[in-house]
Parts: structure tokens; sequence; C-alpha cells
């Protein structure tokens, strides 16, 4: 039992609670550098347990069977390992997530052996007649008829969107080797944090990933907040020295990013997939959960988030590390736009379902939101080409820069705050569960510039040509996907 005491830069101490550590080779590896050791001291920062419910994360048969999700009676007695088998179909990007998924032989190392504690947002719950459109996350007796949710396309742009879609969408296989790198990081950080839970966010959940998408991971020590600037860096610390000593065989490259929410960037060998941690950025977890409702509410709605942000990628107008959009504040842009249609095509869920997206709700309750929300039928018949056009027009020549927020919240363009979050700002997006600014990246008036620019060409090449080609190379790509 040892008690971890972190020096900071500022020279204060932060000592985390006392843990177990499970093999030698950890051992030395978080004794190594400037980690110490104490005896017997008072925490500092106490990282109390999460808990989800009435149920504790804690790594037993029973935590275990309390998280299994939708179940036929007659399916209890069925072996878990038989369950493992169950073959996904490859075109599926829905009913994916096989948390059971047996680790590769000859491929990663040995585990200490523990029972796998599984996410509670990875699991669907209820009977087929409440889930609605929205498909749960894994539901392997109910496959998901993605197919059938894609709209028509008649004309030859509307096309174009739709076949790029159905190429760069993330699929069934990519998803299941970002939840077998979950899993087994979760096996092995809880040995340090036992009482911790990882969860998979972000585009590879919410509905909008592509086969090339990175992972993100939110790691949750506990449900109170945690300071970014001490807590979480060296939490992170802790974890980036597992990533380079002890799972330095199938983890590569991790590096501590000290942003204003601190990450460690790494690669999975095996999956080959770049992934982000974070520690307890929590509303990730929740607005995975809310766009993963817009994603699905309307089937016209994946194709033209996909295509837009293949675009913004295309002309370097889609990384917030290099001072332009994020993909959360594309995505934003896109729903804003479809939601302040002069015939909406979508409505504000927040204030049509308060109930599904409260922010106060615990974590382990947050996935099952979107399974109640039935499908919205929007009057509004616009093709994908029509409104892949209309949306380079909205952003060129009607919304106002200037003096409006974009809030998908509201569902509609709002005066900006007077806030120091607002003033002086570019581009305000807001994020819809803790009112910042997504698009705070955007800090200088030639990156702006340089995005209006884009937006205008493209409105423009659009309308005059109708080819989707004109503002993004199809065929390379759809080989890149």
């Amino acid at each position: 039992m040892l008690t971890i005491v972190l020096s900071t830069r500022n020279g204060k101490q932060i000592v985390l609670p006392p843990f177990h550590l499970c093999s030698p080779v950890l051992s030395r590896a978080l004794l190594s550098g400037s980690v110490e050791t104490s005896p017997a001291v008072t925490p500092a920062v106490t990282l109390q347990p999460v808990t989800y419910g009435s149920v504790s994360p804690v790594s037993t048969p029973d935590a275990l069977m309390s998280f299994q999700g939708r179940k036929r009676q007659s399916q209890q007695s069925v072996r878990d390992d038989a369950k493992r088998q169950r073959i996904h179909s490859q075109d599926s990007d829905t009913a994916v997530v096989n948390q059971a998924v047996p680790l590769p032989k000859g491929h990663r190392r040995s585990f200490t052996a523990s029972v796998s504690v599984q996410s509670p947002v990875l699991h669907a719950s209820g009977s087929p007649a409440l889930i609605g459109c929205v498909p749960p996350l894994q539901d392997t007796l109910f496959p998901d008829p993605t197919e059938t949710r894609l709209p028509v396309a008649k004309d030859e742009l509307s096309k174009q969107v739709l076949e790029l879609f159905q190429a760069c969408r993330q699929q069934a296989i990519d998803l299941d080797r970002k939840e077998l790198c979950r899993t087994e990081l979760q096996r092995e950080i809880q040995l340090i944090f036992p009482q911790s839970r990882l969860f998979l966010v972000g585009s590879s959940l919410n509905g909008f990933g592509t086969r090339t998408s990175d992972g993100d991971l939110c790691l949750v020590i506990k449900e109170e907040p945690v300071n970014q600037k001490t807590e979480a860096r060296c939490i992170l610390s802790l974890v980036q020295k597992l990533f380079s000593t002890k799972l330095s065989s199938y983890i590569e490259r991790p590096q501590l990013i000290r942003a204003k929410v601190p990450i460690v960037k790494f690669r999975d060998k095996v999956s080959n997939v770049d992934f982000d941690l974070n520690v307890n950025n929590v509303i990730g977890i929740r607005n995975t959960f809310l766009l993963r409702s817009y994603a699905f509410i309307e089937n016209r709605v994946r194709p033209l988030v996909l295509v837009i942000k293949k675009w913004a990628s295309f002309h370097d107008i889609n990384d917030a590390s290099r001072g332009t959009l994020s993909s959360y504040s594309l995505v934003l842009m896109v729903l804003h736009y479809l939601q302040t249609l002069p015939e909406p095509i979508l409505p504000s869920l927040q204030k049509n379902y308060p109930e599904c997206f409260d922010p106060t709700m615990q974590l382990n309750f947050v996935h099952q939101a979107p399974c109640t929300i039935p499908p919205y039928v929007s009057k509004n018949g616009s093709s994908l080409g029509d409104l892949l056009i209309g949306f380079f027009k909205y952003y060129a020549t009607e919304f106002d820069w200037s003096h409006q927020m974009i809030s998908v919240r509201e569902a509609k363009a709002i005066a900006r705050p007077d806030g120091i979050e607002w003033r002086n700002k570019f581009i305000c997006v807001e994020e819809p569960f803790d009112g910042t600014n997504t698009a705070r990246a955007v800090r200088e008036k030639q990156k702006f510039d340089m995005i209006r620019g884009e937006l205008a060409q493209a409105w423009r090449l659009l309308q005059e040509k109708k080819d989707l080609n004109c503002i993004l190379p199809l065929k390379a790509v759809k080989q890149k996907r």
C-alpha cells in the first residue's frame, strides 16, 4: 500500500490516495522520476469513488451482472463465451459494441486476471417498443436496419453525398477495435484507481464517426468536478507512466498535453487508432449522447455532417490545435443550420425532452435517453444536395458572425452574451450543457477569414456546378476514408 506524492511546477505537493501496486513492473514505473512514497500522509486531494446508482463499479461478478443491459429471460442461461461469438454485420455502425471480445492471441500481452467491468454507457435498456429511432449501442437480439434509415437520393449531388457517407462512415469493426482497447486500458488503470471508469466518447459513439476517426476516452475518477490544472494533470502523469512502461508493448507515443483540459495522446499499435484520454471531462459523455440523438432522429443529418467534416478537413479548417474549428463545433454548426431553416429539420431536443438531457443526471443513465426519443417528422423535403448548398449559403451570407451566437440548445441564433467567454471572439458556438464557447480556438482574424472564405467559395462553386467534386476530390477522400 503506497501513497503517491506529486510535485507541481509551483512547488506545491498533491497527494493521491493510497493504492496497491499489483506488479513489480508497475511499482518501478510509478516510483521513478518525481514520484515519492510516504507511509502515512493525509491526502491533499481526495479521489472519491464513482457511484453509478446503487451499483458499485468494483470488479465483482455481482457488479458485472448489474451492467449486462437488455436480455431476454430465456437468454440468461446462455454461456458468456457463446454470446461473445455472435457475428455483427460489417455494414452496421450501431449494433456494434461487444464488451466481451476476447483478447486476440499472439497480439496482446498477458493481463492480471480480473473480471472486466463493463461501461454502463455501452448498454441499452428497455424493451424494443421503447427504443424509438435512436439505435442502442449494443443490441444483438434486435439488429439495427441501418440501410432503411438512409434518405433517398434522386439528384446527382445528393447521390454523391450519400455515396461518400456510405464509403467513409465508421463501421462495426472500427468501433469494436476501439472498444477492445478501452476495455483493456480500463482493466489496467483500475489497478491504480480501483473505482475509476473509462468511457469511450465523441465521434466514435455519437453517430458522426468515420473509418479514420480518432478515439476519445474519458477517465472518470469521481462524479464531482476535478481541478484540471492540478488533479487531472497528476492523474494523467500516472497514466502516462503506466502507458510508457508496463503497457509499452502495445501503447506507443504516450504524450501528456497540458491544455485547458489536459489529455494523454497515444496510439494503440494493435488497432492503429490514435486516442486522446482526459480526466473527468464528463460534459463529453453527456454531449456524446445528445449528438447521438440528433444523429438518428432524422435520416439526413449524418450524411450531411460527414460530408461537411470531410470538406473542412480537406481545406485545413478542421483543427482546433491550429486555430480553426473542432469537429464538435462543426457538428453543432450543422445542427444549428438544420434547426433554423424556415421549415426546421431538427428541433431543440433539450427543450422538447429536458428530462432526457438533465445535466445533473448520473452518468450511468445518460446512455438510455436517446432510446426513448421518437423520430422527428419534418415537413421540409429538401434533398441532401440542397441542404449542403444551403449550409454554405447560410454561413456565407446570412449568419451574423459579429453579433450572434450559435445555440443548438435554443435552436436559434441568439445575441452574444457580454461575458469574457464571448467578448472579442470571432466565432461563438455555445456548448449545449455548460454554455462555454466550443469555437474559442479560433483566435486569429486570419484563421477566421480563411474559414469564412472557404464557406463562401464552397457555396459559389456548388451553386454553380452542383458537383461535390468541385469542393472535395471524392475519389481520393473515399480511398483515404
